[in-house]
């Protein structure tokens, strides 16, 4: 499959993902391409992809909506440890909405298990990456970054 056509087609499901995951107001941004390295100052959590289509997703953002996106879903103020264990968990729930949803478009994708990253840190090791910023009303900006292996 064309590198365009999956690039399209995973943002496309991650846009999609993200709406079905988190029931909240969303408003999403035009993706933008950028070159490594990705520079993370918060909470992240990298979840790697395989199949058809390889690479990897981040999502970031600061503690306070990670905390407040928590609290919107459970009902429950997330701090500390268990706040890094949720943003675990929301990315593999992304994630793995994402692997389902794009089956139905053809490709056959496996993720691995959440990486989360807490505190700045950059990552290297890819050639293009596109940044999707994901608007939650009233809590900040998630930003999903797709790292596509050519």
């Amino acid at each position: 499959m064309a590198l365009t056509k999956s690039v399209t087609d995973i943002l496309n499901g991650t846009i999609e993902s993200v709406k079905s995951v988190l029931p909240f107001e969303l408003t999403v941004d035009k993706p933008g391409l950028f070159n490594q390295p990705f520079d993370q100052h918060s909470v992240g959590v990298l979840i790697g992809m395989t199949g058809d289509v390889r690479g990897r997703i981040i999502l970031n953002g600061d503690e306070q909506l990670f905390g407040r996106i928590g609290e919107g879903m459970f009902g429950v103020v997330l701090e500390g440890e268990m706040l890094e264990s949720f943003a675990g968990e929301l990315g593999n729930m992304i994630a793995g909405n994402l692997s389902t949803s794009i089956a139905n478009s053809g490709y056959n994708m496996d993720i691995t298990p959440p990486t989360v990253l807490v505190g700045h840190t950059k990552v290297y090791g890819f050639e293009k990456a596109f940044r999707l910023p994901i608007h939650v009303q009233n809590f900040g900006t998630l930003m999903a970054v797709l790292m596509v292996e050519v």
